[in-house]
């Protein structure tokens, strides 16, 4: 699933390439009903967590949330046809972008955009989020620390690979319960940090020397110390962890000390 860097990105390239114009929708797939949007101007494209919001004036917004799959294509030339399975084309005068497999493509009304972002944690790459919100969601999560991170409605925006990294990267066991507002301050600094980074980068990016490298995530080997990853399924995902890097016996230090 493409996590939040990515929408982010998604985001801010389409909002330079196509807000304040009028761009013409087309569903050549027929899955998605484009005429409320003709003619409209689109004020902005912005980004939450993992959802895409398109603002068009006196229409309500555009939602989309690529799940699994979804992904969008950019054509340079508009004039390029699209594939029948495009579920949806936002064009303007030099550039093009076909939406294809997303799982939700929908009119949002006003109550249904508010109950969206109510439901949303703090997203670490909004200027509007509260690292003090953050902090207090997180310290207040139950069960494992692992999970938390996955659950949209403490953090918006992180998948597993940003979960593996970002945990690694703060010394923290994915099984951990309970941490205290310092671990869970740290991670918050880590993700916004770290996934500004993969926003502009276009990829997750938990080392900046290296950019193509990961700590953990997928690895069989620690890149750190060498130790074997653990890997086991935590939230319906497969977690990865470094049993030396990551002691769980940290988190309860960390947490005496709050």
């Amino acid at each position: 699933m493409p996590e939040g860097h990515l929408i982010h990105r998604y985001a801010r390239e389409q909002h330079s390439a196509l807000a304040g114009s009028v761009p013409a929708l087309s569903s050549p797939q027929g899955r998605f009903d484009p005429h409320p949007y003709a003619g409209r101007t689109l004020r902005a494209v912005e980004a939450y967590g993992k959802h895409l919001l398109y603002h068009f004036d006196d229409s309500p917004a555009l939602h989309v949330h690529l799940g699994m799959r979804g992904l969008f294509l950019r054509h340079d030339d508009p004039a390029v046809p699209p594939r029948g399975g495009v579920r949806l084309r936002l064009a303007g005068e030099r550039v093009a972008y076909d939406l294809i497999a997303p799982i939700r493509c929908e009119p949002l009304p006003a109550d249904g955009e508010r109950a969206l972002r109510a439901s949303l944690g703090p997203d670490p790459l909004r200027a509007d989020a509260d690292p003090a919100e953050a902090v207090r969601r997180m310290s207040a999560a139950g069960g494992a620390i692992g999970a938390a991170v996955l659950d949209q409605a403490t953090w918006a925006g992180i998948g597993n690979a940003w979960r593996a990294e970002l945990l690694f990267l703060a010394g923290l066991d994915p099984d951990a319960r309970g941490i205290g507002p310092a671990p869970a301050r740290r991670l918050w600094e880590l993700a916004v940090r770290y996934l500004a980074l993969g926003r502009d980068a276009g990829q997750v990016v938990s080392d900046p020397t290296t950019p193509d490298e990961r700590w953990v995530y997928k690895r069989d080997e620690c890149r750190r110390c060498g130790a074997p990853v653990r890997r086991w399924q935590l939230a319906a995902r497969t977690a990865y962890a470094c049993p030396v890097d990551q002691p769980v016996a940290a988190v309860r230090h960390d947490r005496r000390a709050d």
